[in-house]
C-alpha cells in the first residue's frame, strides 16, 4: 500500500502549516479560545477560502478530498496550532452526516459549510449516555405530517454558535436499541430549542441543548426513519480519525518544545539534555509518538474499507493508542519541563490539556479497547 501523499495533499499540508504558523500564533489562539464566541468568524472564513474545509468533503459533495488521508493531513496541521474553529463539530461530524444521508435539498447545507457560511453541529450525546452510539433517550413522535422532538443533549460542541443541529432522536424501540434512531435537522431558532453555552476546558465552547415540544416539518428528517445509526457511525468514525490526527500534531509540538528545553536548560553548568536518564525518557517518548503516527496512518487507510469490522476496529485501535500515548506525552513533557511546564503562559501546558481532553472525546481508551475486542469477537 502506498502511503505517500499526493501532490495536492502535500500542497494543502504546506499551505495550512504555513498559515497556522504565521496567522494563528499562540497569543492569537488564546484570545480566540477565550472570546465570547469561542472561535473566530474571520479565521473560519479564511480557512474556507484556503480550501481547508472543502478538503474534508468529496468532489461529489462539492469538496475536493474527503478521504481518510485528507482528514489526517488537515487535522494534524490543526493540532499543531491548537486551532479552535469548529472543524470537528461542523465540517466532520455534522457535515459527514449531511453528506452521507441528506437528499438534494439537505445537501445544500453542505455547500454552505464548505464556503464557511453555515455553522452546524452534531447533538447526539446525552447526560445519561457514556459514549454508546445507540443509547438515545430523546424522542421524536409523529404529529400530523411532521415530528415533535423532546429531550436533552449534552456537551454539544459549538452549540451556542451553530445555526443548525443534527439531532439524534428515537422514533421507535427501547433506549439501547440499534434500530429506531432517526436524525433530524433542527435550526437552533426553532421554538422549543433552548441552548445554554459555556466555555470548554481546552478552548472553544460547548452547550447543553434542551428540546421541548420542538415541532419540525417532515422534510427535516435526515435519511431514512429509524435507520440513523449507520450514519452516526460513519460521521463519528471520521471524527475519530480527525481527533487522532489532531492529537498527533499536538504531540509533535509538545515533543519539539521539550527537546528544545532539554537543550537549553542548564544544571551543573551543562544542558539537562546531556543527562542519560532524561535522554532515555525522551527516546521512549519518540518511539511512542512514531507508534501513534502508525496508528493514524492505519486508521486513515482503513476509513474507506468496505468491511465495517475492518474499518471500525482500525478506528478504535487508533483512538485507544492515541488516548494512551497522548496522555503519556502530556505527562512526560510536563515532567521534563519541571514546574514551568504547568504555567498558563507556556504553550506546552495548553497542548498537554488538549492531549488529555482528546482521550475523552468520542470515546476514551477504555471504551475503544472494549469496542475493539467486541468487534473481534463478532468476527469469530
Amino acid at each position: 500500500m502506498n502511503f505517500e501523499h499526493t501532490e495536492d495533499r502535500r500542497m494543502l499540508a504546506d499551505t495550512l502549516n504555513h498559515y497556522v504558523a504565521e496567522q494563528y500564533g499562540f497569543e492569537a489562539r488564546m484570545a480566540i479560545a477565550q472570546s465570547p464566541e469561542g472561535y473566530s468568524a474571520a479565521q473560519w472564513r479564511q480557512f474556507a477560502e484556503l480550501g481547508v474545509i472543502g478538503a474534508l468533503f468529496s468532489e461529489a459533495d462539492g469538496g475536493f478530498g474527503g478521504t481518510g488521508f485528507d482528514i489526517a493531513v488537515v487535522f494534524e496541521a490543526l493540532g499543531r496550532g491548537l486551532v479552535v474553529e469548529p472543524f470537528l463539530a461542523c465540517a466532520v461530524l455534522a457535515g459527514s452526516a449531511l453528506a452521507q444521508a441528506g437528499n438534494a435539498s439537505q445537501k445544500a447545507l453542505v455547500g454552505g459549510i464548505i464556503s464557511g457560511e453555515v455553522l452546524a453541529t452534531l447533538a447526539h450525546d446525552e447526560p445519561t449516555s457514556h459514549y454508546e452510539l445507540q443509547r438515545v433517550q430523546t424522542t421524536a413522535t409523529r404529529q400530523h405530517e411532521g415530528w415533535v422532538l423532546d429531550g436533552h443533549k449534552a456537551v454539544v460542541a459549538g452549540g451556542d454558535q451553530a445555526q443548525f443541529l443534527i439531532v439524534s432522536a428515537r422514533t421507535s424501540g427501547q433506549i439501547d436499541d440499534e434500530q429506531g434512531i432517526s436524525l433530524f435537522i433542527v435550526p437552533t431558532d426553532t421554538p422549543g430549542v433552548t441552548v445554554r453555552g459555556y466555555q470548554a476546558i481546552d478552548g472553544g465552547r460547548a452547550a447543553e441543548v434542551l428540546l421541548h415540544q420542538v415541532a419540525l416539518p417532515p422534510e427535516n428528517l435526515l435519511g431514512v426513519e429509524g435507520q440513523g445509526l449507520p450514519t452516526l457511525e460513519h460521521a463519528i468514525g471520521r471524527g475519530l480519525l480527525a481527533l487522532c490526527a489532531e492529537s498527533l500534531g499536538a504531540m509533535e509540538v509538545a515533543k519539539q518544545a521539550t527537546i528544545e528545553y532539554l537543550q537549553t536548560r542548564k544544571q551543573f553548568g551543562v544542558p539537562i539534555g546531556s543527562f542519560q536518564a532524561l535522554q532515555h525518557r525522551m527516546a521512549d517518548l519518540l518511539l511512542e509518538i512514531e507508534q501513534a503516527r502508525s496508528a493514524v496512518i492505519n486508521a486513515a487507510a482503513a476509513l474507506s474499507a468496505e468491511d465495517r469490522r475492518t474499518r471500525e476496529r482500525a478506528l478504535s485501535a487508533a483512538k485507544y493508542s492515541i488516548g494512551r500515548i497522548g496522555t503519556l506525552v502530556a505527562e512526560e513533557c510536563i515532567q521534563l519541563h519541571g514546574g514551568i511546564g504547568m504555567t498558563w503562559e507556556l504553550p506546552l501546558s495548553h497542548y498537554a490539556k488538549r492531549l488529555i481532553m482528546i482521550d475523552h472525546q468520542l470515546g476514551d481508551e477504555d471504551h475503544h479497547l472494549a469496542r475493539f475486542i467486541a468487534l473481534g469477537h463478532h468476527a469469530q
